[in-house]
């Protein structure tokens, strides 16, 4: 619009002797003025909101906060709140954190969601790694405080989130993937007996733990630490509940795709301190892995089991089923706002399904309007102009995406780690098709 006036303007000037297009230029142009205006005192409605939300957050009384709690989480998926946040970033940050503290299961859950929203929209730079380095005790702490599935399943999530963003290396992202897998096996003392969790727990728990792997280099993994999460894994996809199931199929697709299982049978296979019985149980898993997957690709179902759900299993399985025969990886293509965002390896569909689920509604607002999302994504939408937001914060938010942590370096190294699993021949379909060779 005032990209259109400003061109009216340039007209009524260069050709002065007609008064018809200089009053419809003067028109035109205080029209703008109040277009412009009009959104200011929309913007300035929705700052207000949102302050009030946040002043709520001080009250005892443990519903008004958790009403709070909502309005903010709609308005940060509605919006890409960066004028807010710039203005009000601790202070939200703190609140939130206070809630997760000394409220309600479900206050605990909005306010975990709550600072997810946070830490996605402020991106890379020293909030992101403020919000991190403030959260990760009180959620480990409150990780601990009963096992309420839909508390539990929203810390987990902010957990990944805010370790995604902020996180700098690879310790830091180990660390919390530690904390997540103590959620399913705590360290106990000798007197302590381990509550089972439930089935949304342990979903949400191999979600967010996968997540999270997207960004690791499968080289740098410990191989006895990582050998026990793909036995559990494949215990795993022979659980009942479905759920269960998908989200351990994709973490072990995601293993398999980082070269990690191979490396591993590798290391065994050529030590020289006894490990032969290792590599022999290694190539035994990988057999079994293939069995369960193949199974799970045909799976007729069961008495009252829901079709999409079926269905969607046994899309997943003949997918990974693919992987692991041949090496192909499952390719999707999503269209946001007239632009395609494509996905080509596991890695990708992970992070695309995760932040898609923790995102909601919001999930397409965001990829139009998200630079960090962008940056993760190699995404680039269709715009016809930029928001007062994206013009607000376009200066500062240039320097968090300069920064050698940033996520297109980790997409970067995604891509050399695809390059390098393509190069060494397929390993991954050779130990398929060959499971009781001793070539890896």
């Amino acid at each position: 619009m005032g990209k259109r006036s400003s061109q009216r303007k340039n007209a009524a000037m260069l050709d002065s002797d007609d008064d018809n297009s200089s009053v419809s230029s003067t028109s035109t142009m205080r029209s703008d003025r109040m277009s412009v205006s009009g959104t200011e005192e929309v913007q300035l409605e929705k700052d207000t909101l949102l302050d009030e939300a946040l002043d709520a957050l001080y009250e005892k009384r443990g519903s008004t906060r958790e009403k709070a709690l909502s309005s903010i989480i709609e308005a940060f998926n509605n919006t890409l709140q960066h004028q807010f946040v710039e203005k009000k970033f601790a202070t939200l940050l703190h609140q939130c954190l206070s809630s997760i503290k000394r409220g309600s299961s479900r206050e605990i859950a909005l306010a975990s969601h709550a600072i997810g929203l946070l830490a996605l929209t402020v991106g890379y730079g020293e909030n992101s790694r403020e919000i991190l380095e403030e959260s990760v005790a009180p959620i480990s702490q409150a990780l601990k405080s009963g096992f309420d599935s839909s508390k539990i399943a929203s810390l987990l999530e902010c957990l990944a989130v805010i370790t995604f963003v902020g996180g700098n290396d690879p310790e830091e992202t180990e660390r919390t993937m530690q904390i997540m897998w103590q959620i399913v096996h705590p360290k106990l003392g000798s007197n302590v007996v381990a509550a089972r969790p439930s089935a949304p727990i342990i979903t949400a728990m191999v979600s967010a733990w996968s997540f999270l792997l997207t960004t690791m280099d499968g080289c740098s993994l410990d191989s006895k630490k990582w050998q026990q999460s793909i036995s559990y894994f494949s215990t795993l996809l022979d659980k009942d509940d479905r759920s269960i199931r998908i989200a351990a199929g994709e973490a072990l697709a995601l293993i398999l795709e980082t070269g990690s299982l191979e490396k591993f049978s590798s290391e065994a296979k050529g030590s020289n301190d006894g490990s032969r019985e290792e590599y022999i149980h290694l190539q035994g898993l990988k057999g079994k892995i293939l069995n369960q997957v193949r199974n799970l690709s045909v799976e007729a179902g069961g008495k009252g089991s829901a079709k999409k759900d079926l269905t969607s299993q046994r899309n997943l399985f003949k997918d990974i089923l693919e992987f692991l025969e041949y090496g192909y990886c499952p390719e999707t293509s999503t269209k946001i706002g007239g632009e395609s965002l494509k996905t080509s390896n596991w890695s990708q569909l992970i992070q695309l399904n995760f932040l898609k689920h923790f995102l909601g509604g919001g999930f397409v607002k965001h990829m139009q309007e998200n630079e960090f999302l962008h940056d993760v994504f190699g995404f680039t939408p269709k715009r016809k102009y930029l928001s007062v937001a994206e013009h607000h914060v376009s200066s500062t938010d240039k320097r968090m995406y300069k920064s050698p942590n940033s996520v297109v370096n980790k997409a970067r190294t995604q891509k050399l780690n695809k390059q390098r699993m393509l190069s060494e021949g397929r390993n991954v379909g050779h130990y398929a098709v060959n499971v009781d060779d001793d070539e890896v």
